[in-house]
């Protein structure tokens, strides 16, 4: 959190980039120098020097991972011995024969992993940089623009290095954040996300056993019914081919569209009284820097929240048959889960007021009802064929009324000719009240 001046500061000169990507680099500059405030040059220049390391591409993702490396280094961090490796492994092949039965999909795993907090922050940072490139690009470059004239004037023969500042700084935040995320993610595939390579299930046992205390199971069970999530996790994505395209193409599409309103906020301040700081001070806590959503960004946020719940509420309810009349301490397990995802923490914060994502989709309950109730009325093969397409899922207005989810629309139960599949995957399509129309739905 950045640090507010008291009511003993106000002779101190303010940080007229308070609110921006700039705010941390230009802050030791303003209120915060040496006698009578004027500001410290050489630790200005001191930190100008470490953020013009040059680096590629809208974020420094090397200062990034420095940062998340030395986050997850501040506590202890071991690499998994072969004795947890092998746990992970005996979790996942255990857990993979008991999906076998609560699930249409075969095996997505190819490999397992026992991941320490480091390897994790490795593993998935090529995800990351898909992700959050787009967001900093079009954050930065607006917030730039945005930058008003009294700072501009401030900043004298700085504005040319703005962008490459802001994409230090950008880096600074979400390495922070990763390096959060690193100190609480259980498994590749935690957060809903597909962020590890393709194939490999990986578990995190010092995390896990974090986790486990205080849950009053065992280990080893807390340890298999992740194993089981991860390896649901894992056969859903290898056999929805269309799905981790459609979830990480629509997170930097999101980000493609975030925008600064420049207008609204030259409007603000020339409505502002220079000489009254509580105000400008309250109108930059208020927002004045925030970016804005289109309707358009508002109806993608929708939809990609909504398949968010969907992916996390099918692997809680494919777990949770796969577990019925196996494990005993399932359902604390899977309370204990819903909780902790319903709370989050201060990591899955900062990644949303970067990104502008949550991590925790809100509709996670309606939509394991939605799963369970369609497995109840039509099988596990109706319930699973609905991931063929992106055209089939259920919408939010579905997750409504999860009861009534296709309830109207039965099913084929017997094997059915390629021809006859090809025909009612297209009725499916079309949905009810299209007729026998040809044309393709828009």
């Amino acid at each position: 959190m950045n640090d507010t001046p008291g009511q003993g500061d106000q002779d101190d000169p303010k940080n007229p980039f308070e609110g921006t990507p700039f705010e941390q680099f230009f802050g030791q500059a303003f209120g915060q120098g040496g006698a009578q405030g004027m500001p410290d040059l050489g630790a200005l220049f001191s930190q100008v020097q470490a953020m013009m390391q040059p680096f590629d591409g809208p974020v420094n993702w090397q200062l990034a991972t420095d940062l998340a490396r030395r986050t997850v280094a501040a506590s202890p961090d071991p690499s998994p011995d072969s004795a947890q490796s092998t746990a992970v492994a005996d979790a996942v092949r255990l857990a993979d024969l008991w999906l076998d039965e609560a699930t249409d999909f075969d095996s997505g795993v190819t490999s397992t992993a026992a991941w320490s907090r480091a390897e994790w922050i490795e593993s998935t940072r090529e995800v990351w940089q898909r992700l959050v490139e787009p967001v900093a690009e079009h954050v930065v470059g607006a917030m730039g623009k945005a930058i008003p004239g009294e700072a501009a004037a401030m900043a004298g023969p700085f504005l040319g290095m703005l962008t490459q500042m802001g994409g230090a700084l950008f880096g600074s935040q979400i390495g922070t954040a990763i390096g959060g995320l690193a100190s609480e993610v259980l498994t590749a595939s935690d957060i809903g996300l597909p962020l590890g390579p393709t194939g490999r299930a990986a578990l995190l046992p010092t995390n896990i056993a974090s986790f486990a205390d205080g849950l009053d199971v065992s280990l080893e069970d807390v340890t298999l019914y992740l194993a089981l999530r991860e390896a649901a996790h894992q056969r859903l994505f290898a056999h929805v081919p269309w799905l981790r395209e459609h979830l990480l193409t629509a997170v930097a599409d999101y980000g493609r569209g975030i925008t600064i309103d420049t207008a609204g906020i030259e409007e603000q301040l020339r409505s502002l009284d220079p000489s009254n700081m509580e105000e400008i001070q309250s109108a930059l806590e208020g927002g004045l820097f925030a970016p804005t959503k289109t309707p358009a960004q508002e109806a993608a946020l929708l939809r990609l929240e909504t398949t968010l719940a969907l992916v996390e509420g099918w692997v809680d309810e494919v777990v949770g048959q796969a577990t019925a009349h196996r494990m005993p301490s399932a359902s604390r397990l899977h309370e204990a889960v819903r909780r902790r995802r319903a709370a989050g923490g201060p990591a899955e914060e900062t990644f949303a007021a970067l990104v502008g994502l949550e991590l925790r989709p809100r509709r996670l309950r309606d939509a394991s009802t939605l799963w369970g109730a369609l497995r109840t009325r039509q099988g596990l093969e109706a319930r699973d064929a609905v991931w063929l397409h992106p055209d089939l899922l259920p919408t939010a207005d579905d997750l409504d009324d999860p009861l009534g989810f296709r309830e109207g629309l039965d099913m084929p139960t017997e094997e059915m000719s390629a021809e006859d599949f090809d025909a009612a995957l297209q009725q499916l399509l079309d949905g009810p009240g299209d007729g026998e129309s040809d044309e393709p739905r828009a």
